[in-house]
């Protein structure tokens, strides 16, 4: 209630919706994922279970109180203060080329849209084309301008789009997007992902 323009959940995300959003987490090799706007770290605690020996796991969080929360509660995972609209320079500065998966929890109905434009720009930058990009969104913001936008713009961006069902049992109800492929080679700058991961 005290950061509304930030953080846009009532509750925590239900293990249901947590599991669909961490089923994009490779759960073989040493891969790379990050999470957006972990929160209280309920989506977190799915990504974890799923990751294996030798993954690296970071979250991006931009309220320094969650991400302090984060480090005491999450020792697993490397919490990085920042915000999403720079996510190729904070991966750059800890030495990550490209991720395998972006699960994200930020809150998109509330930003505009440049912002939603330019974090997905770094996500499709980020996983380049061969990694995966999770969110969702509730089904009571669908009528919302910013959220109708917002779902127009993954189709721009990316040339995979799957709309989960809705997740019934969630605090509100809400649906996933799963997302591959950016769409312009030319639009997102090119990486080089390690053959090895």
């Amino acid at each position: 209630m005290r950061s509304p323009g930030q953080i846009g959940a009532v509750a925590p995300s239900s293990p249901r919706l947590a599991d669909l959003l961490a089923s994009v987490v490779p759960t073989h090799g040493a891969p790379i994922v990050v999470e957006l706007g972990p929160g209280t770290g309920s989506v977190s605690a799915a990504i974890a279970e799923r990751l294996p020996a030798g993954a690296r796991h970071l979250a991006v969080e931009l309220d320094p109180r969650l991400a302090a929360y984060l480090r005491r509660t999450r020792p697993d995972m490397e919490v990085v203060v920042g915000d999403a609209e720079h996510l190729t320079g904070l991966l750059a500065a800890r030495s990550v080329p490209a991720v395998d998966a972006v699960v994200s929890g930020l809150p998109w109905s509330l930003f505009g849209g440049a912002t939603q434009r330019a974090i997905l720009d770094q996500v499709a930058a980020a996983i380049g084309p061969t990694g995966a990009f999770a969110t969702f969104a509730y089904t009571h913001t669908a009528p919302m301008t910013t959220a109708r936008r917002f779902r127009r713009m993954l189709s721009e961006v990316f040339d995979e789009v799957v709309v989960s069902r809705t997740i019934w049992r969630n605090l509100p109800p809400a649906y996933a997007y799963v997302c591959r492929r950016p769409r312009s080679e030319g639009r997102y700058q090119s990486v080089q992902r390690d053959t090895g991961r």
